[in-house]
């Protein structure tokens, strides 16, 4: 244990010698390179430091950050948060409510072929692609912590010529009735419901979540 402390010490003494050279330095060259990089660092410090305001601001400031950081920890690690950076379909997975939709789309064609993205944010440039996906997702985890999903999830107004671009983005060489694929009135998915089968109401889906029953102390009966 005698060793590594005074191994520690000994990095300390350095450390602080070296420091007291630069400052030493850097005092005598006031235009040098070093110079103007201490003074960018004690800048940086002395607002991590709050060092314009009393004692007790400062503890009252760096509580109420720590509270603030402790939380959005909590919340990203609880909702998974990482997972939206991704284009997997099993992030759409973190709302229970999409469980048939996933379960449709696994077993349906477009599951060999394409993912949730791809049919569902915009591919005409980055930008949009990246801007609708972020305020979709808001949206949608907004509702959905809210409990105000509907029974009968349907694509909104704004989603609607998102998905009907990338159905003519994919199939355009199987377009045979240009005058439907422009058509504001009617949808690839009016006629093709085989992409998520019929619609059903949330409460009638088989994986619905359901609240854990407590233990009956039955367990001497199996």
């Amino acid at each position: 244990m005698d060793t590594p402390l005074r191994l520690y010490s000994t990095c300390y003494l350095y450390c602080e010698k070296l420091y007291r050279v630069l400052v030493r330095y850097c005092s005598s060259h006031p235009g040098s390179y070093y110079y103007k990089r201490m003074v960018t660092i004690k800048y940086i410090f002395g607002l991590l430091a709050l060092a314009g305001l009393s004692r007790r601001w400062q503890i009252a400031v760096y509580i109420c950050v720590g509270t603030i950081v402790g939380l959005s920890m909590v919340v990203a690690r609880q909702s998974n948060a990482l997972s939206y950076l991704s284009e997997s379909p099993e992030t759409c997975m973190n709302c229970h409510v999409m469980t048939d939709a996933y379960a449709s789309w696994q077993r349906g064609s477009h599951g060999r072929d394409a993912v949730c993205l791809d049919c569902h944010v915009p591919h005409s440039n980055i930008i949009a692609k990246t801007a609708f996906k972020s305020m979709d997702g808001i949206k949608h985890s907004t509702v959905f912590m809210l409990k105000k999903e509907p029974q009968i999830l349907r694509l909104s107004k704004i989603a609607q010529p998102v998905v009907q671009a990338n159905c003519i983005r994919c199939h355009s060489d199987k377009l045979v009735m240009a005058r439907l694929a422009a058509s504001s009135e009617r949808k690839c998915w009016d006629c093709h419901t085989n992409i998520h089968g019929k619609a059903h109401g949330l409460s009638a889906s088989p994986q619905v979540l359901r609240p854990q029953l407590p233990d009956a102390g039955l367990d001497w009966m199996k």
